[in-house]
């Protein structure tokens, strides 16, 4: 089975962006946001890595986000790393399906892991995961808010990425 990476392009500058979402979650995300529709760089680190690579590293990316999430809030342990890894096996089989090279789709990618892992959450656990307002509440707003900061992580990381901005 081959790799979804061309030859001359490397992991190094999509484990360096997920290091960076790392920190803009857990470091500045709780100083900046202070509303359940704060962005879920999380989430957004755990998708381009999974629409770069396959449904099964998506996958596995998504479990170990839901993981980090589960153990952070531990109330409903498993439908988070559930939810995560079925929106990473999918994202990766919608970068095949579609063209996901552009800030625009990517940001509607983005939104639309936001609202099915809530879904999803909310079906296996009893709440949506990363929206305390309930689904209109916070998981519409973090879904907007999730796939803007994915637009602009594209934009920045358009060479690293090699994201085509004028399709």
């Amino acid at each position: 089975m081959t790799s979804s990476f061309a030859p001359n392009r490397s992991r190094l500058p999509y484990l360096l962006a997920f290091a960076l979402l790392l920190g803009l979650h857990f470091y500045v995300r709780p100083l900046v946001f202070e509303s359940p529709a704060a962005p879920d760089f999380l989430l957004v680190a755990a998708l381009f890595y999974a629409m770069q690579t396959g449904p099964g590293a998506g996958a596995l990316a998504g479990f170990a986000v839901g993981l980090v999430q589960d153990a952070l809030v531990p109330a409903h342990f498993g439908a988070a790393m559930l939810a995560h890894a079925l929106v990473g096996a999918l994202a990766a089989w919608g970068r095949a399906v579609f063209f996901a090279e552009n800030a625009i789709v990517t940001a509607g990618f983005m939104a639309a892991g936001v609202i099915i892992r809530d879904l999803i959450m909310l079906l296996a656990g009893g709440g949506a995961g990363g929206a305390p307002g309930g689904f209109l509440g916070g998981t519409l707003p973090q879904a907007v808010t999730t796939g803007v900061a994915a637009a602009f992580v594209t934009v920045l990381f358009r060479r690293w990425f090699a994201v085509r901005l004028d399709q």
